[in-house]
């Protein structure tokens, strides 16, 4: 049997007291798609930067291709033929789409970059994925989120890898991106790359996995052919129970109307948009990327101004629309973006959690660090946030947990009507039945909730009402019943 492509031996890595890896062991073959799956906080990240070469590991052995392999950065990695796509994106956002494509990688002639010959290879790197027609002189700010991730794919795809490493790289695409993205999957398995598939979507690794291997606090709980496997045996082995009725439903009938919207435009993504929310009830939207979801909810929350259209919140005497009215009138708004827009990372949880109110948790200009501290540790044991304490910087949680105090803070603050983007971005299984279970509290309690998804079965499992975004406008609502996935497609997609 030839060695294998990749090769990992009782790896082990520690940050002070806390022991992120503690034993893993995992081999990849040439031309394997391995799925790498765990909960938040298993370790499953930890392990990937060293694979980059962005950690060293305190223990175990690494080879690739049969020799040892202990790179010294991501650089070095990436020239060994080892590169990874992260979860949380690495642009650089003051640079075009074509700068960040081939940053550190660009064509030169006699010493000087050739424009030309770079712009033709950043086309084509984002040709692999359905977006040449992307425009490579805009700034990488100037993007969304799921557009950026597109960029950051094309990126590693720029120089075939011998080692390619996905950190839930269809967390933001909508179906159709997502099978370009398999396409390309297909055709680099084919080529003989091997890929380390990390993904919370279960469906996602049995359809394109040939093996796995599943982390459960540190350590290697499973691994085996693909085909072998069921969801409830991976769920099994990940969380150490079963995940049942994961859309839960609950008989609820919405109220009055809290939130009015009409006729609302933003240039360029949002053409027009209308709808009313009422009390108690979930309002999905779906969408393509680039079709206005986000410019909607953003404009609903004051982020952004409209061009024209108007937003009413009910009960709201504000004369102008800014974020901090919004939160006053009770509208909380959970950001697609919660490394830059949703969190402050240096800061501590406790901080994060509750700086919407700080003036309930003091007086006379001071903060009380123990009713905050009490406040964090109501939340952390209510979601299961894994975390040393309240005081730990939310820059060194797992994205899910990150996500998790997120939510929290709209709880916590509280708001009445929740604009919630991408919610379960990032998020395992397990925390996402958690999640769901306390979206659909919240509905039934009164609350009103506005969810945009790019995960269709999220929205058909969770919602009462559905509505399209396409090219800048919002289908009209409809009853969760009367939607099908394919009519999902169907109109999101413009095809009748």
């Amino acid at each position: 049997m030839p060695a294998p492509r990749l090769h990992l031996t009782g790896v082990a890595k520690a940050f002070g007291a806390t022991r992120a890896l503690r034993s893993v062991s995992l081999e990849v073959a040439s031309g394997e798609v391995h799925a790498l799956i765990g909960e938040n906080g298993a370790g499953k990240s930890t392990l990937m930067k060293i694979l980059s070469g962005a950690h060293a590991p305190d223990a175990g052995t690494l080879a690739l291709d049969g020799r040892p392999y202990a790179p010294a950065s991501p650089h070095a990695a990436r020239l060994l033929g080892v590169a990874m796509i992260y979860q949380e994106l690495t642009l650089a956002p003051h640079l075009s789409a074509q700068e960040n494509i081939l940053l550190g990688a660009e064509s030169a002639r006699l010493g000087w970059i050739d424009s030309a010959e770079s712009r033709s290879r950043a086309r084509a790197a984002l040709a692999q994925l359905g977006h040449e027609h992307l425009d490579l002189a805009r700034p990488v700010a100037a993007f969304s989120i799921a557009e950026r991730q597109i960029i950051e794919i094309a990126r590693a795809l720029l120089t075939p890898p011998r080692v390619l490493i996905m950190d839930e790289p269809t967390s933001s695409l909508t179906p159709p991106d997502v099978e370009k993205l398999f396409t390309v999957i297909a055709r680099l398995r084919a080529q003989g790359v091997s890929i380390i598939y990390i993904s919370h979507f279960l469906e996602e690794c049995r359809r394109i996995a040939d093996r796995y291997t599943v982390l459960k606090d540190g350590e290697t709980a499973g691994s085996g052919a693909m085909r072998d496997a069921t969801i409830d045996l991976l769920v099994n082995l990940m969380t150490g129970r079963e995940v049942k009725d994961l859309y839960p439903r609950r008989a609820r009938t919405p109220g009055a109307i809290v939130l009015s919207v009409r006729a609302a435009a933003r240039v360029p993504r949002l053409r027009t948009a209308s709808f009313s929310l009422r009390a108690g009830e979930i309002l999905g939207v779906a969408g393509l990327i680039g079709a206005g979801r986000t410019d909607l909810v953003r404009t609903v929350f004051g982020l952004d101004a409209l061009d024209a259209g108007e937003v009413l919140v009910v009960g709201s005497t504000a004369a102008r629309t800014t974020p901090r009215n919004r939160w006053r009138a009770g509208v909380g708004f959970l950001s697609e973006n919660r490394k830059e827009e949703g969190l402050m990372l240096g800061l501590p949880l406790a901080d994060n959690l509750t700086f919407t109110k700080l003036r309930s948790f003091g007086r006379y200009g001071w903060v009380s660090r123990r009713r905050q501290h009490t406040a964090a540790e109501r939340w952390i044991g209510a979601l299961k946030v894994k975390c040393r304490d309240a005081a730990q910087p939310v820059a060194e949680m797992s994205g899910g947990n990150q996500q998790k105090i997120a939510l929290a803070r709209l709880l916590e603050h509280p708001a009445r009507i929740l604009l919630l983007d991408e919610p379960t971005r990032g998020i395992d299984v397990g925390s996402k039945a958690q999640i769901y279970c306390l979206i659909g509290d919240l509905a039934t309690s009164g609350k009103a909730v506005l969810l945009v998804s790019s995960y269709l079965p999220e929205l058909l499992g969770l919602c009462d009402t559905i509505a399209v975004m396409c090219r800048g406008e919002l289908s009209a609502v409809r009853p969760c019943a009367d939607w099908t996935e394919p009519e999902l497609m169907r109109v999101a997609t413009g095809s009748g």
